[in-house]
């Protein structure tokens, strides 16, 4: 069964261990503490305790107008925007309970869809791209969400004509596959293999059909280890990859967020998540069903930057 987390705990910049119980390196309450419970010392400094964290999630809120967002395989159907919110809270606090420090944008309501951040940027190590998103409605997103990434990455964009969705491209080690889709063209993902190829990415372009994004249809669970729906993407181009298939059932159910220690998952699908577990893999549900509606899931609602 999916695993939800408890309600976790602000990250400390640090604490002198003096202020703790008994001495101990993180016995007392004011010692520094992982939202796991955990501490983590810097080598060399005795006298401090640091929560690192794992890394940083870049969201966005959801915006008042997410009933008009942009539908391409979808049949529109309301959209409790309440509802999203509170099911965005839990994602966020799913987040921190992970480790990372969630730095929140806001939205307008000019700006629809802007709770799938994923597709306004595509981050590595080295560097992030801004992308230009193959909706001319999303475009007046990009703004905020270079300005956020600016402090942690050197950013790089996509120009017209081409264009490139985030939900578009996926990371599965030095291996980058970006899909064709009605959101993302081949001008856009030359784009990308010529920013990417001098660290050392290999960008390989993937024809996808039935569904919106390429991470639609399938997503990383580990650098050898792929989500897949078989009925949306041919598989047979990922050769060297181990493949989960999502149940027959749930062919929505290939979009998992891939995290430090977990994967983040829709609690929609629990049929996809016993197989997930069945391999070993630690899985946290979230509710995401009013995301789904709009044609979002769980890797679409954050920017996810490793600590370096």
């Amino acid at each position: 069964m999916c695993g939800f987390g408890g309600t976790g705990s602000a990250f400390a910049a640090h604490q002198h261990r003096g202020f703790g119980e008994a001495g101990s390196a993180c016995g007392g309450r004011s010692a520094s503490r992982h939202l796991d419970g955990s501490c983590a010392s810097v080598v060399g400094i005795d006298d401090y305790d640091y929560c690192v964290p794992a890394g940083i999630a870049i969201t966005r809120a959801v915006s008042a107008a997410l009933g008009d967002c942009e539908l391409t395989h979808l049949e529109r159907v309301p959209i409790d925007v309440e509802m999203a919110r509170a099911q965005h809270r839990q994602y966020e606090q799913a987040l921190r309970e992970a480790g990372y420090v969630v730095e929140h944008l806001e939205s307008t309501n000019e700006m629809p869809d802007s709770v799938f951040v994923e597709d306004i940027a595509v981050v590595f190590d080295e560097l992030a791209i801004i992308t230009r998103p193959g909706a001319a409605s999303r475009r007046i997103e990009t703004a905020a969400v270079a300005g956020a990434l600016a402090r942690h990455r050197p950013l790089h964009v996509i120009e017209a004509p081409g264009t490139v969705d985030g939900g578009d491209v996926l990371v599965a080690g030095r291996q980058v596959f970006v899909g064709l889709s009605t959101r993302t063209t081949d001008h856009g993902a030359g784009q990308m293999a010529r920013l990417l190829e001098p660290y050392g990415y290999t960008v390989r372009e993937v024809v996808v059909h039935d569904c919106l994004h390429l991470k639609s249809a399938m997503t990383t669970l580990s650098d050898d280890l792929l989500l897949v729906n078989p009925a949306w993407i041919d598989s047979g181009m990922f050769d060297g990859f181990a493949l989960v298939e999502v149940d027959a059932e749930e062919p929505m159910a290939a979009n998992a967020l891939r995290l430090d220690d977990r994967v983040l998952y829709s609690a929609s699908f629990p049929r996809t998540a016993a197989r997930l577990e069945r391999r070993g893999l630690r899985v946290e549900c979230v509710p995401a069903s009013e995301v789904a509606k709009a044609e979002g899931a769980v890797t679409c609602c954050s920017l996810i930057l490793r600590s370096l």
